[in-house]
């Protein structure tokens, strides 16, 4: 078989279309205020600008493990501990928000083994990923909502509100109805 043929027979580049539409799409998010079961994918140092001149977070990738339900899906958690989030104008909130930042990655590594906590230090990609992966742990998710610019309508996704060991359990919340 080459790398382009197809498994029905064919080629992928038979019809020399330079459009694809994998589907998939939109879905709804978990239902605001849910307790799951996550493990992190990744976890580094990110910034907001591509060549490293912004403010950096801590970027973690959770993975939803259960309830079968929400079964890999991803949840992207930026996590304010080392810079000020830009999106915040007040310094003196920024600065508040940094403090929770911090608490959130010390649980998270606390519900991880507490490793990262030992270090005096700022931890590295490599640490981070090291001592935050692959350990299963309750978040709870909650919904965001912003106005999609180029239809008006509604857009929605999951963000980390909290973090708990997984002995907490899972408590999936009732989705809200749309108006």
């Amino acid at each position: 078989m080459a790398f382009w043929d197809l498994s029905e027979g064919g080629s992928a580049t038979d019809d020399g279309s330079k459009e694809f539409d994998g589907g998939g799409g939109n879905f709804d998010p978990i239902p605001d205020g849910s307790n799951v079961l996550a493990i992190a994918d990744a976890a580094a140092w990110a910034n907001t600008q591509q060549d490293g001149s912004g403010a950096e977070f801590a970027k973690i990738t959770w993975s939803i493990v259960s309830p079968d339900e929400y079964k890999n899906r991803k949840i992207f958690h930026k996590v304010w501990v080392t810079d000020l989030d830009p999106s915040v104008a007040d310094e003196e909130k920024a600065i508040k928000k940094r403090d929770k930042a911090r608490k959130m990655l010390a649980a998270i590594d606390a519900n991880a083994g507490g490793k990262l906590g030992q270090k005096t230090g700022k931890p590295s990609d490599d640490e981070l990923a090291l001592h935050l992966c692959n350990k299963p742990m309750i978040i709870t998710a909650r919904v965001w909502e912003v106005e999609d610019r180029q239809t008006g309508g509604l857009i929605s996704g999951n963000w980390v509100s909290a973090v708990a060991p997984k002995s907490k359990g899972i408590d999936v919340k009732t989705a809200a109805t749309k108006p």
